[in-house]
């Protein structure tokens, strides 16, 4: 049996980041040897994951990028229970790595982002020692990728990380004026949480709920079914600039719509401009 000394311990906690406790136990299951050390706690974490799995997470960090060219974006949720974790230096760290490797790579399901590598361990290595560091949940919960030829940017809110936005847009270059524009419309979407881009988008089941909603209410103050049918169908067009983007007062110029700017947008950039998608994640959302 190998003596394990205090160097040891330590230097096993810079390579992990696992408590002392955790390093001193792992280097005497593995009679002082480092690599095994190493994957012996990478299997703690894995093992205590399924342990945790039906805690709530609800905290975390949202990652947000785009590549240089404006070609390719990733927007990303990676839960944690406590805000305390959510900050540590390490899970930071690891948000950023796995929202890197997303953006530089392709991958269709979660499965295959653990199979990536990053440097000489996998992302499913990573996640494994990010659990054997912290007593809690952490999951990657959740992301979308676009590749585009038109323009892809992106909004973080970075007071505290927990709101981002991804949009992308039909025009494949963008001057400084226009893609300042965009940037107002993803802040836009943070702000105002817009659920459909026109309202052409807006599915007949969801237009049938919101009159029926509209209609019962009518009714229930007492008018007639045709009179409360008539009142729903006008209360439609609040819904409509409510829900969809377009034609949402602008935020930052109330007398404007964001389809305003988007003119604004098309002008600059000689040519008709249209928000083909956006994704907008708040942390904890739904859970």
């Amino acid at each position: 049996m190998a003596d394990i000394s205090a160097q040891m311990v330590k230097d096993l906690r810079e390579k992990t980041g696992a408590g002392m406790g955790d390093c001193k136990k792992a280097l005497v299951e593995t009679d002082g040897d480092m690599t095994l050390a190493i994957e012996y706690l990478r299997k703690k974490g894995a093992a205590s994951a399924a342990k945790r799995a039906d805690r709530r997470a609800s905290e975390g960090k949202i990652f947000v990028s785009t590549t240089d060219d404006n070609k390719a974006g990733v927007i990303l949720e990676v839960n944690s229970e406590t805000d305390f974790v959510a900050m540590n230096e390490h899970f930071v760290n690891y948000v950023k790595t796995v929202g890197c490797t997303l953006l530089e790579g392709e991958f269709i399901t979660y499965e295959d982002l653990l199979k990536a590598t990053v440097g000489d361990v996998t992302i499913e290595d990573m996640t494994n020692d990010i659990l054997a560091k912290f007593s809690e949940k952490i999951e990657v919960r959740r992301f979308n990728k676009v590749c585009t030829a038109g323009t892809v940017v992106s909004y973080i809110h970075a007071a505290n990380g927990k709101l981002g936005v991804l949009m992308e847009v039909s025009a494949p270059e963008l001057n400084e004026t226009a893609m300042n524009l965009c940037k107002d419309i993803t802040m836009q979407i943070a702000a105002m949480n817009p659920s459909f881009i026109t309202r052409n988008d807006v599915d007949q089941v969801t237009l049938n709920k919101e009159i029926e909603i509209y209609k019962t209410m009518a009714m229930e103050s007492g008018k007639k079914e045709d009179i409360a049918e008539r009142i729903a169908q006008g209360k439609l067009e609040k819904y409509y600039t409510d829900a969809c983007l377009v034609e949402q007062a602008f935020v930052k110029d109330s007398k404007k719509t964001v389809g305003d700017v988007l003119k604004e947008i098309s002008k600059e950039a000689g040519q008709d401009v249209k928000i083909n998608k956006f994704f907008r994640y708040s942390i904890g959302e739904e859970i």
